[in-house]
């Protein structure tokens, strides 16, 4: 008994030095590593110690090309630029430009702070969401900074309307997807106004009051033909034209009817339904087009026979074409094209296109 107590007591004098030679080496340990962070504190990171010129260069390079706009929130928006460390947020709050485009999506609390980051700039603003009533609010104080407009209605039918003038505005891309008798855009002086698309409804919606007269390119969408005369035939000076048309329309709607459009060098026309009956009619007698140096058409909407319909539209027109683009499916041999319109220098085919 006595043997053990003293081999134990060996043991523990044993332990507490080698728990006294652990302690110690802990304890430089720390003091090493204590020295560590103390470097990597005191160290600047080159990016930290960019100038801030250079630091906002590098943000407005993150976001999209303006007018295009970013997410408001979460990946590519500029608010992620907040969320990196204390220096780059003052900074990216300070910038007015990483704010003067905006996406938004349902009901966004945010875009009323956005819009004051956004300082004097001009604006792009789009609406992605018929139901985003407080943001079309939001934007109605601002229309004389609106530069880029698009937004898209389909649900609230008594909501506001934009009056007055929009100094900066350059382009508007307005869907509405139902019919409405109050008008939403009021413009008054827009002299910047040069491109706008529309679908039929929103076309209709702003008829009487839209400058179209500025217009140098129009898309319309979801139209049939008939529709578009009234439009075109206030728009002398565009330059770029392109109907996607919804139905086929019954040649009695359009009889007779032309449309000179004297500055016109780019016409795009898509088709409805590549897969249904022909259309019943040539739609290219319509338009009578001096300047046009670009022309997009479905081969089907040069039938019963193409090369012959093509040649009536050039020689009609007087123009001089660059490039012909045949879409969908082709029912003449491309050989037949090249050599029938030899004074055409490019002619590209594409089997099917999706509209």
């Amino acid at each position: 008994m006595l043997n053990t107590l003293a081999a134990d007591r060996a043991l523990v004098a044993d332990l507490d030095a080698k728990i006294q030679d652990l302690e110690r080496t802990l304890s430089a340990l720390r003091s090493e590593k204590l020295l560590a962070e103390e470097r990597l504190d005191a160290y600047k990171y080159p990016v930290l110690a960019l100038p801030n010129e250079i630091v906002c260069e590098i943000f407005i390079h993150f976001l999209p090309i303006y007018p295009i706009c970013p997410p408001l929130t979460g990946l590519l928006s500029p608010i992620l630029l907040t969320h990196i460390c204390r220096r780059w947020r003052e900074m990216a709050l300070a910038l007015p430009v990483l704010w003067r485009a905006i996406t938004m999506y349902r009901n966004d609390d945010l875009v009323s702070t956005v819009l004051s980051r956004s300082g004097r700039c001009p604006l792009s603003i789009h609406i992605d969401d018929s139901n985003n009533l407080s943001g079309f609010l939001a934007i109605l104080p601002e229309y004389s900074r609106l530069e880029y407009l698009k937004f898209r209605l389909t649900s609230f039918r008594d909501g506001p309307c934009i009056d007055g003038p929009m100094p900066l505005l350059r382009h508007i891309d307005f869907i509405l997807d139902y019919t409405s008798e109050e008008p939403y855009v009021l413009l008054g002086a827009a002299p910047l106004l040069r491109t706008a698309i529309f679908d039929v409804y929103a076309a209709m919606n702003v008829m009487s009051t839209f400058p179209w007269a500025q217009l140098t390119s129009l898309t319309l969408t979801a139209m049939v033909m008939h529709e578009c005369f009234p439009i075109l035939q206030k728009t002398p000076d565009l330059v770029h034209y392109e109907l996607h048309l919804h139905l086929f329309d019954e040649p009695s709607h359009s009889q007779g009817v032309e449309v000179t459009l004297p500055s016109l060098e780019s016409l795009v026309l898509r088709d409805p339904d590549p897969d249904e009956y022909p259309p019943p009619f040539t739609y290219l007698q319509h338009f009578i087009v001096p300047t046009l140096r670009s022309l997009q058409i479905p081969e089907r909407f040069l039938e019963p026979d193409p090369i012959d319909a093509l040649a009536s539209f050039i020689s009609k027109s007087g123009c001089k074409l660059q490039r012909v683009d045949v879409t969908n499916r082709q029912s003449v041999p491309e050989s037949s094209y090249r050599t029938a319109f030899p004074g055409i220098p490019m002619f590209v085919f594409t089997p099917y296109m999706d509209n």
